[in-house]
């Protein structure tokens, strides 16, 4: 909170109050008197008034003008503003990426400041302004433009309802975790999600180069991040603020046109590989690698042009409801199926993504290192993965991991 902002209030602030506007009636009557050209103070402060007013118009004439000309006679009368810390409390909330004049028209709006200008002048003057984060705040009403800066730079006065979604999630796993942190129940993120563009994921993302008809689906599009929920979150606005973010994250790397141009795919199709990357790199310097692995087994010249991977088995089976196998653990018939939508049998890339990738996984797929590997295999506990070009190479790179007790 923002007590120790708290400076002394006038104690005759009623009685000055009074006396403030008796007078601005008083000066009003004389500029009605002297409004017709007469001699005196009134007189004068009229013709000041009415060349304000034309300026204000003539600027107005000139579109865009109106804007600063107000702002320079705003700054000719005074920048309106509040004294002191304020008065009653109230919760305030900063969207994502909004720049310091959007931040003082929500205060503006909410009663904190007096003027836009009055917050701006401040957050001008103080160079920590600029690490005002969104999120909600908890000010108070007639602060002055100054005090408002300093109570939102206090991490005090943020409200932090926050939960951090990791790297590699499946959507089920997601929603599990969502359930947890905010008591609603997980079958309502599942009902939400059906609907993936409801929730923000433009339509033209569920297309493929390879003319798959794409069944629309959330996975991949959760982006796992750490998130500040509104006041009263649902399942609808919290799934909604991770496709935002991944939707930003993605026009941030400008994944969608290099994908197109480099990788001469469709952007879903890169996020597929992204997940697959996530799933099996042992440690972020190999998830371009795994990428490019990928890649060359599907696009290339592998012997079947699928994925064999594993972990395709295993997210089939987490959304048949049951559960999930290590590599050795797995059935012949299970590492052979044809039948699954997910078989590491099946020529192409499999339907959707099977998880949700971070930002250096999206980058691996957006930009993998170059080279013509087909196989790989994690070779000592911290998760490096050897890569090689045949198989009689991948065959002694699993003699090493042996060694090693990784597999």
């Amino acid at each position: 909170m923002i007590e120790d902002l708290d400076p002394e209030f006038d104690a005759d602030r009623g009685e000055k109050g009074r006396h403030r506007r008796g007078y601005v009636r008083k000066r009003q009557r004389e500029r009605e008197r002297g409004s017709g050209g007469g001699r005196g103070s009134g007189g004068g402060r009229g013709k000041t008034v009415l060349a304000l007013l034309l300026t204000l118009t003539l600027l107005g004439g000139l579109g865009g003008g109106a804007y600063y000309g107000f702002e320079r006679i705003q700054g000719l009368l005074g920048t309106p503003d509040y004294n002191g810390s304020g008065t009653e409390a109230v919760t305030v909330e900063i969207p994502e990426g909004a720049p310091i004049a959007a931040i003082a028209v929500t205060l503006y709006e909410a009663g904190v400041i007096k003027s836009t200008k009055a917050f701006v002048n401040a957050a001008e003057e103080n160079s920590q302004s600029r690490n005002i984060q969104p999120g909600q705040y908890e000010l108070r009403k007639q602060m002055s433009g100054e005090y408002a800066v300093a109570a939102m730079l206090d991490p005090k006065n943020r409200v932090v309802n926050g939960i951090t979604v990791p790297e590699g999630r499946t959507a089920k796993n997601i929603y599990k975790l969502l359930a947890e942190e905010t008591d609603i129940p997980a079958k309502e993120f599942e009902a939400a999600a059906k609907d993936p563009l409801a929730l923000g994921v433009p339509e033209w993302w569920f297309t493929r180069t390879d003319d798959r008809t794409v069944e629309p689906s959330i996975e991949g599009f959760l982006f796992p991040d750490t998130y500040e929920l509104p006041a009263e979150p649902t399942a609808e606005s919290i799934l909604a603020l991770m496709v935002e973010r991944f939707l930003t994250v993605a026009e941030e790397l400008e994944f969608v046109d290099r994908v197109q141009n480099e990788r001469q795919i469709a952007p879903y199709e890169a996020l597929i590989v992204a997940s697959l990357a996530q799933a099996e790199a042992g440690t972020p310097e190999d998830l371009g690698k795994v990428a490019r692995v990928a890649y060359n087994r599907v696009y290339g010249d592998f012997q079947c042009n699928c994925l064999q991977m594993d972990v395709t088995i295993n997210y089939y089976l987490e959304l048949t409801g049951q559960e999930t196998k290590t590599s050795a653990e797995m059935t012949q018939d299970e590492l052979l199926d044809t039948e699954s939508p997910y078989s590491r049998q099946l020529e192409g890339l499999i339907p959707t993504p099977i998880n949700n990738p971070g930002q250096l996984a999206m980058e691996g797929a957006m930009d993998p290192p170059p080279g013509k590997w087909l196989y790989f295999v994690a070779i000592n506990k911290e998760g490096e993965s050897a890569f090689s070009e045949t198989y009689e190479e991948q065959l002694r790179n699993e003699a090493k991991a042996r060694e090693a007790g990784v597999i």
